[in-house]
């Protein structure tokens, strides 16, 4: 059957996601190890990272995916280059998976940070369908490729535009995401909320980083909510950068709140520190909507249960480090983007 089939992709790809759902032995050992070689990588954090991307490979969810896409075997496969980032574990396998499915090949230059568990599971894609094993190279160097997918910080974005603006390409910059509340929010949503702000520390640009609230907000119930997440601070490094920004806000006598492993602080900017929450006061949600359109390419996703006419990608409590297929990175379709080319 062709490799070009939807059903047989979908068939190909679910098996690897029941398999990131149930780790083997080996792929276990492998996510209890990965913070020896990068120490934001705990066990929870990377079994977290390779059981979300299980479950978004599932048999349905491929099936309604592919269907948008022409992906007939026909076209000429193209050699893309991709620059992952590794601040999450497995952060870039997304792109990954999307040079693969449409016929494409990979040139991954993986992050230093993370690059031995998107090679296991490039594996295991392998043992499934050795056909594969043709489709992917890891380099140090990109040479050769046809077009370019990158991802980093707003000051590399500059240095990959300059040298890969002449092929066609996606280049990202920083973001981060916003979470809107209301005041009428459940213990649980703000529970959920909690996964938002700390799963993988926050250092994910699906992770909240700011909350717009209403008028004269009452952050008790917020914080009695979040109180399960406080052995975040038991972490060294999550430690170090709350101990340095109390420190700062202390000795400049800036206003902000505290319960001993978050800092909120109100500040109109979209992005805060690690182990801080920024916060800005709204008097109507017309108000939260021409600020999230202003701050629209600055912001990956949305939180909140209100129904909010923005073009971000808005989840409910709980899911913004859970994306679906087609959740792509900055809103931009990375699948059409590819079979394009």
């Amino acid at each position: 059957m062709s490799k070009f089939n939807i059903i047989y992709l979908a068939d190909v790809f679910s098996t690897l996601g029941g398999q990131l759902s149930y780790p083997d032995e080996e792929l276990t050992a492998l996510i209890q190890d990965e913070h020896y070689y990068n120490a934001w990588f705990t066990p929870s954090s990377a079994q977290h990272a390779v059981k979300a991307s299980g479950k978004m490979l599932n048999n349905q969810d491929l099936l309604t995916w592919l269907s948008r896409y022409d992906l007939s075997n026909n076209k000429v496969s193209k050699k893309t280059g991709l620059i992952l980032a590794g601040n999450i574990p497995l952060v870039g396998f997304h792109d990954v998976l999307c040079v693969l499915i449409t016929g494409n090949h990979a040139l991954i230059k993986a992050s230093g940070q993370d690059s031995r568990l998107i090679k296991h599971v490039l594996n295991m894609l392998v043992n499934i369908d050795a056909g594969f094993k043709e489709q992917y190279t890891f380099v140090e160097r990109l040479e050769n490729f046809d077009a370019i997918i990158a991802t980093g910080s707003n000051n590399t974005s500059r240095y990959f535009e300059y040298y890969f603006g002449k092929v066609p390409n996606i280049i990202r910059k920083n973001r981060n995401s916003v979470a809107v509340l209301n005041g009428s929010e459940t213990t649980e949503q703000l529970y959920n909320l909690g996964h938002d702000i700390f799963d993988y520390y926050g250092l994910g640009c699906r992770n909240v980083s700011k909350l717009l609230v209403p008028k004269d907000y009452d952050f008790v119930p917020f914080f009695e909510a979040i109180e399960p997440y406080q052995s975040i601070i038991n972490h060294h490094k999550y430690n170090n950068n709350y101990d340095y920004n109390k420190s700062i806000y202390l000795v400049n006598r800036d206003k902000h709140l505290d319960n001993g492993f978050l800092l909120v602080k109100e500040d109109e900017r979209m992005v805060s520190p690690l182990a801080v929450l920024f916060y800005e006061q709204y008097q109507d949600i017309n108000a939260v909507q021409a600020l999230l359109t202003r701050q629209s390419e600055n912001i990956q996703c949305i939180v909140s249960a209100i129904p909010l006419a923005v073009s971000n990608q808005e989840v409910n409590f709980g899911k913004s480090q859970q994306p679906a297929l087609w959740d792509y990175a900055d809103g931009i379709d990375t699948m059409d983007f590819l079979t394009k080319l």
